[in-house]
Order: C-alpha cells, then sequence, then structure tokens
C-alpha cells in the first residue's frame, strides 16, 4: 500500500428521532487494498459504503477520499473517481451491454473508437465474449452474466476506487462461488482499493485483506481474516460459528 485511499475520522451518520446508522466510526483503508465490512442486517455496511461517495454525508466527523474530506469534493467528480456494483450489477435496461459497459467513459468524453476498445477489453476480462454479449440486453442474460457486465461497467473508466454492496448476494450459491472465485482473481492484479460490503463470512474470508466487523452501527473488530476466527470478539465469535453451521 502507498497510503491511504479512504479515511473515516469519528464518523457518525444519524437521522432525525432515529438510532445512528453509523456512529463513531474510524477507519482507514490503504491505497490497494481490499476491506470487506461485514455484519448483519442493520448494523451500518451500506450506510458507511455510501459514505464513502458522497450519496450521503456524514452528521458528525469526515469522510476523506485521497486525502479530501467528500463535502470538498464536487460529487459528480467523486463518482467518477469511483466505480460502484451493486447486486444484479444495476443495469440499464434499455441499454445493450456495449453501452452498458460504455457509460463512465461516454460521460467522461472519451472518443468512441476508444470507448469501442476498452468495452470489448472489459468483456473479455470478465470472461464474456464481446462478440456474443455486446448487443445483448440485461434480460437476455443469466444473474451470472449480468453481475460480471456490472463489474465490467464499474472498472471500464479505470477508477481506483471501487465500491461493491452485496454483488453477488442474489445469485444461486454454486454460480456465486464460482464469480467470487474470477473476482478475486481478478481484483488481485488491477490494483485498486476496493471497499466490499457483505453479510457472508465466507465471502469475506475468502476476498478481504482486512475485515471490519460492524456490529449495531458500531466498529467491533478490524484486521485480518485469520485474525476474525481467532478474535475474543463476541459478534466475531458469533460470526465464525456460522462457518459451522454451513
Amino acid at each position: 500500500m502507498t497510503g491511504v485511499a479512504v479515511e473515516f475520522q469519528g464518523v457518525s451518520f444519524v437521522e432525525p428521532n432515529l438510532p445512528p446508522r453509523v456512529a463513531d466510526l474510524d477507519l482507514s483503508i490503504g491505497a490497494g487494498e481490499i476491506v470487506v465490512l461485514l455484519g448483519r442486517s442493520g448494523s451500518g455496511k451500506t450506510t458507511t459504503l455510501r459514505l464513502v461517495n458522497a450519496l450521503l454525508l456524514p452528521s458528525r466527523g469526515e469522510v476523506r477520499v485521497d486525502r479530501k474530506s467528500t463535502t470538498a469534493w464536487d460529487p459528480v467528480e467523486l463518482r467518477r473517481h469511483t466505480g460502484y456494483v451493486i447486486q444484479e450489477g444495476g443495469l440499464f435496461p434499455h441499454f445493450d451491454v456495449a453501452r452498458n459497459v460504455a457509460l463512465m467513459p461516454t460521460l467522461l468524453g472519451w472518443a468512441s473508437d476508444r470507448i469501442s476498445e476498452r468495452v470489448r477489453e472489459m468483456l473479455r476480462l470478465v470472461g464474456l465474449d464481446p462478440d456474443r454479449f455486446a448487443a445483448r440486453y440485461p434480460a437476455q442474460l443469466s444473474g451470472g452474466e449480468r453481475q460480471r457486465v456490472g463489474v465490467a461497467r464499474a472498472l471500464a473508466a479505470d477508477p481506483p476506487l471501487v465500491l461493491m454492496d452485496e454483488p453477488f448476494g442474489a445469485l444461486d450459491p454454486p454460480t456465486r462461488e464460482e464469480i467470487r472465485s474470477e473476482f478475486r482473481a481478478l481484483v488481485r492484479g488491477l490494483s485498486k482499493t476496493i471497499v466490499f460490503v457483505t453479510h457472508d463470512l465466507r465471502e469475506a474470508l475468502s476476498l478481504g485483506d482486512r475485515i471490519a466487523l460492524l456490529e449495531r452501527s458500531r466498529l467491533a473488530f478490524l484486521g485480518a481474516p485469520r485474525s476474525l476466527l481467532e478474535s475474543n470478539v463476541a459478534e466475531a465469535r458469533a460470526f465464525a460459528r456460522t462457518l459451522g453451521d454451513s
């Protein structure tokens, strides 16, 4: 790692008359690091992720991306700096695959021949033959294929930071394992900073350089995957027990 890519400094996110969705979070994510936000439903994982690209702004504290507060970034520029992947890829159903992947390069004003070349490159990178898939529409794809296109779109403009919110959660278990393995091999060679949300411990152990375990909106544990399995933190022990249940 060559520096800090994302930093939470005393961050809370609170809506009126509701408990905090994120409370007093201090977390630094290094450039090129994969940090998995792990936790139960309602623990604050997705809220934390959305604070990174200013879809939400902190109620207290500061979120910094590349040493600059998210409140100081132009929101459009910040999101162009950041790839974003959600379940089913979040594809536009009325765009074909090529146009979906080309979305961010097009917004950035790339030349058309460069965009076409990049679309083909990205589809090959995620294991989809561009001659077969570029002209298809999302409804003509399987769930695994849509997720691959979502990853290709997030990477198309070569952003240094990629946010992923339960990206494989809607897939059946065999497809999920296949995509997860492919993704792990893919990202290890890309030197991207990745923040990855999941409630699946196996996924967290497989993908993360470090795991940030959230419990009731607070950071309960932060460390290497093996350290989580050896932790005495009650919530870490509860997640570790799920390995024996599956």
